[in-house]
């Protein structure tokens, strides 16, 4: 079996943030080698990008309808191609990707309809082809640790779940400053129909979705605008109604000035309940009916076996966001592997994101943006 492919990357040039992350999130394992790109949609960046990176100029591309081209007919072409452009390009690359055979791994929100998502999904199974998502907060062991206690029933019936992530650093006009980041994603055009919905919002729902495994029947949002002149959302508030009676709050905000990245999720079931805060996102702090709260520690003893795969590094050594990061590409090799040699799954590539997921997120900007409009609960459909 081949265990070290190769990927090229399409957007996250040299100035792009999320491309360097990508990056060092793949290569902490060295499971996967970046050898082509096609790393802006300006030619002139592209090419410097894939120089300054050291890609091969034979394999550092202009465009990446060129990268798609190209590649399919080599004999050495990449095994994968992940994709890090802003939201209204997803879907053309990603479709092109697949039918040029291509496995993807594909930034969130996956596309900019549940349309679009679900005939990425069905273009991959047809070409048995693996793609996923980057919902990289799943890639957290204490994350993993919660969805396996949840799932073999420690808290009882899951009653009430809440899930807060607030930022700060919209909540001022950023983007009429010509802030590169910013104004992408004031752009409806460009981000979709979700700003903070669709930006963090669905990194929310998915963290929900990924932890209970419950599914959601209807909702309710209010969506803010609360930036003179911003067109979209920078502040969200959703309840949602599971099958089953369980109750979800779920809060993404963008203008809530001294939170840099605040997610925290708890859990209430009616035998227990558990917290998780990405600030101590090595602790889950679980707590069962008529006891004293038990703090589970990522490495110690008593841990679910998802959550010690997902470990890098011995007890004792915080691990963070980019180990997460790693973890959600760790899962999608793994994934892609196996469906090149026909074996079986291992337990990181059963715990990949895929692309039915990916659906599930736009379907959820979708509803929450109705909502809105209409002030009222939508069935979930």
């Amino acid at each position: 079996m081949k265990n070290r492919l190769t990927y090229a990357m399409i957007g996250g040039g040299i100035d792009a943030n999320i491309g360097q992350v990508h990056r060092r999130a793949i290569a902490l394992d060295s499971r996967a080698q970046l050898v082509a790109g096609a790393l802006s949609s300006t030619a002139d960046k592209s090419i410097a990008s894939a120089k300054a990176l050291g890609l091969d100029p034979d394999r550092s591309y202009s465009n990446y309808q060129q990268l798609l081209e190209q590649e399919s007919k080599r004999p050495d072409r990449v095994d994968f191609v992940s994709i890090v452009t802003p939201n209204d390009t997803h879907y053309p690359i990603a479709k092109l990707a697949l039918e040029h055979g291509f496995h993807v791994v594909l930034d969130k929100p996956a596309t900019q309809s549940s349309a679009q998502a679900r005939e990425l999904e069905e273009l991959a199974d047809s070409k048995a082809l693996v793609c996923c998502v980057t919902y990289n907060y799943t890639g957290y062991p204490m994350i993993r640790q919660a969805r396996a206690m949840v799932h073999d029933g420690t808290l009882g019936t899951i009653r009430k779940v809440f899930l807060e992530y607030h930022q700060g650093w919209l909540a001022s006009d950023l983007a009429s400053t010509g802030h590169k980041q910013a104004s992408w994603r004031a752009d409806p055009a460009r981000a979709g129909l979700g700003g903070a919905l669709g930006d963090i919002g669905t990194h929310a729902e998915n963290l929900i979705s990924f932890v209970t495994r419950l599914e959601p029947e209807s909702l309710y949002a209010k969506l803010n605008s609360f930036v003179p002149g911003r067109t979209l959302d920078d502040d969200a508030s959703v309840m949602i109604n599971y099958h089953g009676g369980a109750h979800g709050v779920l809060t993404a905000s963008q203008i809530c000035i001294g939170q840099a990245n605040g997610i925290s999720l708890r859990i209430y079931g009616d035998q227990g309940s558990l917290e998780w805060y990405q600030e101590a996102a090595n602790d889950l702090r679980v707590t069962m009916l008529g006891a004293n709260t038990v703090t589970y520690t990522r490495g110690g003893p008593d841990v679910h076996s998802d959550a010690v795969i997902s470990s890098h590094t011995p007890p004792g050594h915080p691990e963070g966001y980019l180990e997460a990061f790693s973890n959600i590409y760790r899962g999608a090799i793994d994934a892609i592997i196996a469906q090149n040699d026909g074996v079986h799954e291992s337990r990181l590539a059963q715990l990949a994101t895929r692309m039915d997921a990916g659906t599930q997120g736009v379907r959820f900007i979708e509803l929450c943006v109705e909502s809105a409009k209409k002030n009222a609960q939508i069935n979930w459909a």
